[in-house]
């Protein structure tokens, strides 16, 4: 079954003040808690609640009230610590040390995090630091949440998550971890066989037709996607990419729709994503120059530059067709135009048919002619068929293999067609089903 996120920051955690690079230290203003990213403060550790925050019953009421409104609470899962955090007092000999005694700040090649201290997962005390740590996901379970965004779990021990996701689904069989791993390819699929439940994709940077097709028939053809279940996001908290710095509002929506109809799961970080942000720390940054993991924001929701009306139509059409539920019978078909990229998903039965066609390029109106492959959707070359444009309501009476197609982005820059086929009897009378 597919899942969507609207993934905002974490509500949950203690912050500690955060510098951006090396030296460039952010000093707190009126509404900076230093970094909501569950490190970790004087204030308490990972299963307290900022003061500026709120507090638990304040979290229970806010999973009560989503609850009531369908909606899931997820969090983000950093295992790691300020410097002023609970456990470097109580537990030092819970962090890796350098040879002089100091504690060893922590490092995700090429990055370099001068003030988070990392855990030591091998400590001669490793059973202390692994229940400990399995005890705060289950506080976090008792209070109603069922999924968990874990940041860089490729720089923790592999037999760690094994023991601890082990542990907690025997015990909450619901319960979904995301890997938050950019990383060597094996290292993401062995995440996933150690018990990862969904993880991050590289589709973060697939931009090209090339990228794209390359990309997603490998897993569909290597057989990863067995065990390794892709999460697509255009965005995260860390990572701007330079397509939507550039590409303006109409790349918001190539990016989304991609996103939401290439994988059957797949993310976005908002309302940054919402609102179009698109400024980068500084010119070839890939970072949020106002970023949330530094202060606390208020966002204008009503604003009419908002793509909230877009993404809610995007998941209602995922919603409503079981195509878009897997990742499995993902076909592509070829367009004559490089900046255009068709694909389809079906059912296995071929009962539901979807055919996106999509403008990769932000800026200018694309058109040409798509070629598909009839007979892997299950259809007849000789009969005519209607593609139902789901964003839209368009419909477009098609015959054979070669149609033409025009796409201007500033408007629509993708068609998400559902095929409905022609019956002909005396009781359908003209109907598409």
């Amino acid at each position: 079954m597919g899942f969507d996120v609207l993934y905002l920051p974490p509500v949950h955690p203690i912050g500690h003040t955060f510098r951006k690079g090396k030296n460039n230290a952010i000093e707190a203003g009126p509404d900076d808690v230093g970094s909501p990213w569950a490190i970790g403060s004087k204030e308490g550790g990972h299963t307290s609640i900022h003061p500026k925050l709120g507090t638990l019953d304040d979290f229970d009421r806010l999973v009560a009230k989503a609850t009531a409104h369908g909606i899931e609470i997820a969090l983000d899962l950093a295992f790691q610590c300020s410097p002023d955090h609970p456990y470097v007092r109580q537990h030092p000999e819970w962090f890796r040390k350098r040879p002089d005694g100091t504690i060893q700040y922590a490092e995700n090649p090429p990055k370099k995090y001068q003030d988070i201290f990392p855990l030591d997962f091998e400590t001669p005390q490793w059973r202390e630091v692994w229940e400990e740590l399995k005890g705060v996901v289950l506080f976090w379970i008792e209070h109603g949440v069922r999924t968990f965004r874990v940041d860089n779990p490729h720089t923790k021990a592999l037999s760690f998550w094994e023991w601890m996701i082990g542990e907690v689904q025997d015990r909450h069989p619901d319960v979904l971890f995301l890997a938050e791993a950019f990383t060597r390819p094996k290292l993401m699929y062995r995440l996933a066989k150690v018990g990862f439940s969904q993880s991050y994709t590289y589709f973060t940077w697939r931009n090209t037709k090339p990228e794209l097709t390359n990309y997603f028939q490998h897993l569909e053809e290597s057989g990863v996607r067995e065990y390794f279940r892709p999460n697509l996001w255009p965005n995260t908290p860390d990572i701007l990419p330079e397509f939507l710095q550039t590409g303006g509002r109409a790349a918001f929506m190539i990016r989304l729709i991609l996103a939401a109809t290439l994988g059957a799961n797949y993310g976005i970080y908002g309302p940054a994503f919402e609102h179009c942000e698109n400024v980068a720390r500084q010119p070839g940054s890939e970072e949020y120059l106002n970023s949330e993991k530094y202060e606390l924001k208020h966002w204008d929701l009503e604003t009419p530059y908002s793509l909230k009306a877009f993404i809610a139509r995007i998941n209602r059409i995922r919603h409503e067709n079981q195509a878009l539920h897997r990742d499995a019978n993902l076909r592509f078909h070829a367009t004559d135009n490089p900046q255009v990229i068709c694909y389809s998903k079906a059912t296995g039965d071929l009962s539901d048919i979807v055919i996106v066609l999509c403008n990769l390029d932000s800026f200018h109106k694309q058109t040409g002619w798509i070629d598909l492959d009839l007979e892997s959707l299950g259809l007849d070359a000789q009969c005519a068929f209607q593609a139902h444009d789901l964003l839209s309501d368009g419909r477009f009476l098609w015959s054979g293999a070669r149609n033409y197609f025009e796409l201007t982005p500033e408007s629509l820059p993708a068609h998400v067609m559902k095929v409905r086929k022609w019956v002909r009897t005396e009781r359908d009378f003209d109907y598409y089903f």
